[in-house]
């Protein structure tokens, strides 16, 4: 059964954090579609959600929805520090509820949100709309006529791959599973991180949430690695002694999260024509700890603001204008991000204890610099004035050579 279709000025396959932010900031009067293939903004939940103060405050995400972590640590086989963090701090997003805040923001907009449907083929048309297909869970296709889709269906890439435009998905890919627990007795404002023989090409964490709850988890890149996450974190949660090492109580049944994000070298295209890619289906998730909500989030309101522009006058500036200001923002930090990333999936105990160590000597600017992804000249160059001039001296010669 086919129903007559829809028309709309921008289609946005996928409902997360990136097609969310880009619908926000789209004009009111935009006739706009999103398709989202879950039953419910927010959930299930895919990711831990790590961000950062500073970037919450900037993005206007209200406090209630994220939990600062104060101490931070970091874990190996024979090493342990205590990472410097001050200021800038680590936060732990409640992802659901931020998801809906969201998609709340363009609620009044002349805006239609399909939820429970997925896309399923695009092409494009002679008079150079596009026409979609898209299933509900009840099995009955529906077509939407046109003028912009905006990608946003993660490491699908499911828009790009149906009109010809990306040869497949990423071959690499981090792969994470976690559990959730009552938080029980262990400290509200702590996270780690573990590194080492339990969780090879990849890392492990541990953090309290805004619900009062605990998330332990794994994440590996595969093909880097064969191992199952699931398998790797259930090694985990069964080692008492281990967790006794963490500080950590783990008390009832869990629920389980998992989720799935590239880990593929940078590409710096975003548009072909009226086609637009934006979130995990344009590799936006930092290449070295795998968070990218903030970034969604930011570059998604941008395209909308920009694709507003589009779409009211007709021309493809702006187009040009959102992908030149990705470009400036994430190229050379994710070509970097990239280097830290391949090298440290190869890591043994040897090379994660000595990391663990020196991370105890970096200051904060470094230790933040590396984890957010952060390779800009003035962030180098605190890393080398450290601690890291040989870490630098040998990560520059690299970056020349690729």
């Amino acid at each position: 059964m086919v129903e007559a279709p829809l028309t709309c000025d921008v289609l946005i396959v996928g409902g997360g954090p990136a097609g969310l932010s880009v619908a926000s900031r789209l004009p009111d009067d935009v006739k706009t579609v999103i398709v989202h293939q879950d039953q419910e903004i927010g959930l299930p939940i895919r990711t831990s959600g790590g961000c950062w103060t500073d970037d919450n405050d900037r993005l206007g995400i209200p406090p209630e929805m994220y939990n600062v972590l104060e101490v931070n640590e970091a874990y190996a086989d024979e090493a342990h520090a205590i990472i410097p963090l001050k200021g800038n701090l680590p936060a732990i997003l409640d992802t659901p509820r931020l998801y809906k805040w969201l998609a709340s923001q363009s609620d009044h907009k002349d805006r239609d949100l399909m939820l429970g449907t997925k896309f399923t083929s695009a092409r494009r048309l002679g008079d150079g709309r596009f026409e979609s297909v898209v299933r509900s869970r009840d099995g009955v296709n529906r077509k939407i006529l046109s003028r912009y889709i905006v990608d946003a269906s993660g490491w699908h890439v499911a828009v790009l791959r149906a009109l010809g435009l990306s040869a497949a998905r990423p071959e690499r890919l981090g792969v994470g599973t976690e559990y959730e627990y009552p938080l029980g007795d262990n400290a509200p404002d702590r996270g780690i991180i573990f590194l080492g023989t339990k969780v090879p090409s990849g890392y492990g964490w541990a953090f309290a949430t805004a619900l009062g709850t605990l998330r332990i988890g794994v994440g590996v890149i595969q093909p880097d690695t064969d191992a199952s996450p699931r398998k790797l974190l259930d090694a985990v949660v069964a080692d008492e002694a281990l967790l006794k090492r963490y500080k950590l109580k783990l008390e009832g049944e869990p629920i389980v999260h998992s989720g799935i994000l590239p880990s593929v070298a940078f590409e710096d295209r975003m548009v072909w024509g009226n086609v637009i890619r934006v979130g995990d289906s344009a590799n936006f998730a930092t290449p070295t700890a795998g968070e990218g909500i903030r970034i969604c989030i930011e570059l998604g309101r941008v395209l909308g603001e920009h694709l507003g522009r589009a779409v009211t006058s007709g021309r493809d500036g702006p187009l040009k204008a959102y992908e030149h200001r990705a470009r400036r923002q994430l190229k050379t930090n994710y070509k970097w991000g990239f280097l830290v990333n391949t090298r440290i999936a190869k890591y043994g105990p040897k090379e994660w204890n000595a990391s663990v160590r020196r991370m105890a000597k970096l200051d904060t600017a470094s230790v933040t610099g590396l984890l957010r992804n952060d390779f800009s000249r003035k962030k180098i160059m605190a890393m080398a004035s450290s601690g890291g001039r040989a870490w630098v001296r040998a990560r520059l010669n690299r970056l020349k050579r690729a």
